[in-house]
C-alpha cells in the first residue's frame, strides 16, 4: 500500500476531509468533503460547517447541503467575503484540507414543510442556489409534481454558471436519468436572471414576477394556491419581499410543523 491510498484520519472533532474544490468566479466556490457514515439528512437541509478559529475555538456557520441525500459525499457552494470571519478562509480549501462538520442537520426547504401541489418553485439569489443543487437532484421533487420551475437571479452571468452547470449535469447524467427517470427531467424548468450584467433574461425576478413577464416567457399561467408550491432562499431583503409576493398570490408560509403552500430559509452564512 503506497502513501496516496492511506486513508487520511481527522485529527479535529467532527471533521471531514475536503475532497474537491472549484472556483465558480473570484467571488464564489463550491467544494466537497468526505460523508459521515452516520450522517442522514433531508434534501434541502443545512449543517453547521466551520474551521478552527485563532482562539483554539470552532468557528461555525450554517451552510446548506447542496448535494442530494444518497450522495457519498457532501456539496457545499458558498460566497468568498474577503474579511468575513469565516469565509475569509474558508476560500483557501484545498484537496485533504480537515472541515468541521456538526451532524445535526435541519432545515425549512424540505418536502414535508409544503402541502401536496402540481407546479413547485424554486426562488433564489446568489449562493441560496445551494439547496435548490440539492432538491433537484431528489427523485422525490419530480415524483410529487408534473412541473419544477428554478429560478435564479445574480448580479452578473458568471454568478450563475454553479447552477447554470448543474442543470446541465442534471439532464445529462445517466445515473440521474436513472433515479429520477428521462419523462420526470422534461419537467425541469431552468430560469436564470441577471441584473447588472446583459444576459437573455434581465431584472429581479420579483419585478418579473409582478409584471407578470415570468409567466409569459414560460407560457404558463400565473401562481395560484391550489396548483402552485414553492421554495424561497437568499437574502434578508429578497426573502422578504418575495414573501409579500407569493402572500399577494395566495400562498401561505408553513413549516416542518405546519405544512402550508411554501417555506422560506432563514439560516445565512456571513
Amino acid at each position: 500500500m503506497t502513501d496516496q491510498t492511506i486513508p487520511k484520519v481527522p485529527t479535529l472533532p467532527d471533521a471531514q476531509t475536503v475532497t474537491y474544490v472549484k472556483h465558480w468566479t473570484d467571488k464564489l466556490f463550491s467544494f466537497r468533503v468526505s460523508r459521515p457514515a452516520s450522517l442522514r439528512f433531508r434534501s434541502g437541509e443545512f449543517v453547521m460547517i466551520g474551521l478552527m478559529g485563532d482562539n483554539g475555538r470552532p468557528l461555525l456557520r450554517a451552510y446548506s447541503i447542496a448535494s442530494p441525500s444518497w450522495d457519498e459525499e457532501l456539496e457545499f457552494y458558498s460566497i468568498k467575503v474577503q474579511d468575513g470571519p469565516l469565509t475569509s478562509r474558508l476560500q483557501h480549501l484545498k484537496v485533504g484540507d480537515e472541515l468541521i462538520l456538526r451532524p445535526k442537520p435541519v432545515g425549512t426547504l424540505v418536502h414535508d414543510a409544503i402541502l401536496p401541489g402540481k407546479r413547485l418553485w424554486f426562488f433564489a439569489t446568489g449562493t441560496g442556489f445551494a439547496p435548490f443543487a440539492s432538491l433537484l437532484r431528489d427523485p422525490q421533487t419530480f415524483e410529487d409534481y408534473d412541473e419544477v420551475i428554478i429560478t435564479h437571479t445574480c448580479r452578473e452571468v458568471g454568478e450563475l454558471a454553479y447552477g447554470a452547470n448543474l442543470i446541465a449535469s442534471i439532464r445529462e447524467d445517466e445515473m440521474l436519468q436513472e433515479l429520477i427517470g428521462t419523462e420526470n427531467l422534461a419537467k425541469l424548468r431552468y430560469y436564470p436572471t441577471t441584473t447588472r450584467e446583459e444576459s437573455p433574461t434581465m431584472g429581479r425576478i420579483t419585478d418579473l414576477l409582478r409584471s407578470g413577464q415570468v409567466f409569459a416567457d414560460l407560457g404558463i399561467e400565473p401562481i395560484e394556491p391550489g396548483a402552485d408550491r414553492a421554495m424561497v432562499c437568499g437574502n434578508l431583503a429578497f426573502n422578504v419581499e418575495i414573501k409579500e409576493i407569493l402572500e399577494g398570490f395566495g400562498l401561505r408560509e408553513g413549516a416542518n410543523s405546519d405544512p402550508k403552500e411554501y417555506v422560506v430559509e432563514k439560516a445565512f452564512v456571513d
